[in-house]
């Protein structure tokens, strides 16, 4: 992945990457080139552009042992709060994006998604299989701003009110408060459980890292809302970045158990692929008096490399000092009371939608 170095700062701000390198199978690379007229100067500021989709699948499967699901929905591609780590980023490569600053200014809808569902939920080869949660937003958030205006995630969840199907959401928007309705009915038959993502809850660094995700403390908000209608909530406190916000992981549950969550888990920066070099380009505009010492403790807990993709450590990580962290959680659980009393969500409600133009079933 070249480095691009002739953007101006006024095109990206407000955004989490500074570059638009092309992605790992593209044929050729791209580069700005000034060729004295100083019309560099004259681009307009990176724009958040929304195309339409009319997809022909909506449910994921997944079978990487070391995540809790076996499928997920997507409602968006790419995802406008532009956090600077997204391990989602290198997915914008498949559609012959960047994952850089196209990954949070070209997003794609996908309109047909509720509809899609209906049908998939209808079919009886799904019927036929062990119902399990679907995970909503397991690649980018489904809450992102632009769900304000689509409200595509509000008419999954709608679908999957109506067939009863068990779901989890993770995100980092207080937008997920908007849907409070659903939820709560979800939550009167244990059908949901909502994760919010804190990663930090310094207001300038939260700004840094994840310039347009709802600010720390509207998403302790909406924690505390969503426990007190009776929905079942966890906190995500990922990614944990070493000698940056590494410090604050006892603190995050602290604080969150005064809101009323008592459910917590941490995963350790992942640095798939193009995130490497946007992550240290981000790390040296960003935190340089810190970024030699972040990336040599990253490597220290990935076998000397930025990443180690391997199924049972990427989450965690090995060593001294990821095993110093997996120890610190581990005393503040058992400090705290965390991770005790979740109610499983129930899979056997599930009643599959009548197909459209076709008769209820008899049995």
């Amino acid at each position: 992945m070249k480095k691009t170095n002739l953007i101006d700062p006024n095109r990206f701000r407000g955004r989490g990457a500074s570059s638009n390198d092309v992605g790992r199978f593209e044929a050729f690379e791209r580069e700005l080139a000034d060729d004295g007229w100083d019309v560099l100067d004259d681009l307009p500021p990176f724009k958040t552009e929304v195309r339409h989709e009319e997809s022909t699948a909506i449910i994921t499967q997944n079978k990487s042992p070391d995540i809790p699901f076996d499928r997920s929905i997507n409602p968006y591609r790419g995802c406008e709060h532009g956090c600077s780590y997204c391990y989602a980023r290198p997915s914008h490569s498949y559609w012959g994006l960047s994952p850089g600053l196209d990954f949070e200014t070209k997003l794609t809808a996908r309109v047909n998604a509720a509809e899609l569902l209906e049908e998939e939920l209808a079919k009886p080869s799904y019927v036929s299989k062990p119902i399990s949660p679907i995970a909503l937003g397991a690649n980018t958030d489904p809450y992102q701003p632009i769900e304000r205006e689509y409200k595509i995630t509000r008419q999954i969840l709608e679908v999957l009110l109506k067939a009863k199907h068990p779901l989890t959401i993770v995100t980092k928007s207080a937008l997920v408060l908007r849907d409070l309705d659903l939820l709560e009915e979800l939550a009167k038959h244990h059908l949901v459980l909502v994760a919010l993502s804190i990663t930090t809850l310094e207001k300038t660094l939260a700004r840094q890292m994840e310039p347009r995700a709802s600010a720390p403390h509207l998403r302790l908000k909406a924690l505390s809302e969503l426990e007190k209608a009776g929905v079942p909530t966890m906190t995500m406190m990922a990614p944990m970045i070493p000698s940056l916000n590494d410090h604050e992981m006892e603190g995050i549950m602290e604080t969150i158990l005064e809101r009323g969550c008592a459910e917590a888990h941490y995963v350790l920066l992942r640095l798939p692929h193009e995130i490497k070099e946007l992550f240290r380009d981000w790390l040296s505009r960003e935190v340089p008096d810190r970024a030699a010492r972040v990336m040599s403790l990253v490597q220290t807990m990935r076998g000397g490399k930025d990443y180690n993709a391997e199924f049972g450590t990427r989450m965690r990580g090995e060593g001294p000092y990821a095993d110093l962290l997996s120890h610190r959680y581990k005393l503040a659980v058992k400090r705290l009371g965390f991770n005790k009393d979740r109610v499983p969500l129930r899979t056997d409600l599930f009643v599959p939608p009548v197909p459209k133009g076709g008769q209820m079933r008899l049995f």
